[in-house]
Order: structure tokens, then sequence, then C-alpha cells
């Protein structure tokens, strides 16, 4: 019983390290518009009016700006799922869902 716990418990860690994308893979002008999902830490909230976003960083260190209606506790692991928009002035970021 215990080894298939163990295995079922593996198989779930796997499965959900490769539901998500790395910040690098996301950001190119192929993933722009797409729907994407990356997990990571939550740094550097900011709500300014109806405005508020985060910045998201992965397992590798590498950091994505988040635009949401929510905002998640800063040092809190989190999923985010959105479309990759690339903009001008704020470079790469997720619109999330």
């Amino acid at each position: 019983m215990k080894k298939i716990l163990f295995a079922s418990a593996i198989f779930l860690l796997i499965f959900i390290t490769a539901c998500s994308q790395s910040v690098a893979d996301i950001k190119n002008e192929d993933m722009v518009g797409q729907s994407v999902k990356v997990s990571g830490t939550v740094e550097n909230t900011l709500k300014i009016g109806s405005i508020s976003g985060y910045t998201l960083v992965d397992q590798h260190g590498d950091k994505i700006a988040v635009s949401s209606g929510s905002l998640p506790k800063e040092g809190e692991k989190i999923t985010v799922k959105g479309t990759l928009i690339k903009d001008t002035i704020f470079g790469y970021y997720i619109k999330g869902d």
C-alpha cells in the first residue's frame, strides 16, 4: 500500500511539473496571443486604482509580470493561466484569466 501511495505521489508531482511552462520558454514572439500556464512565487504586488498585477518568479529565477484582477499574497507559490501579451513599453506579460 505504501509503495502504491508513494508511486502515485511521484506521478502526480511529475504531472503537475510538466503541465506548466517556464518563463524563458514563453517569452518569444511565437507565444504572443497564446494561452500560457506558468508556476512560480509571487513578488512585488501592485494595485493602482483598477490596475493590479504582480511579478511571478519561476523555478529557474526568471521573472514575468502578470496583470490580474486579484492579487495573491507576496511569497505565495501559484500557477497562473492567461494570455501572453507583448507591449512596447512593458515588454512581455501575462494577462491573467
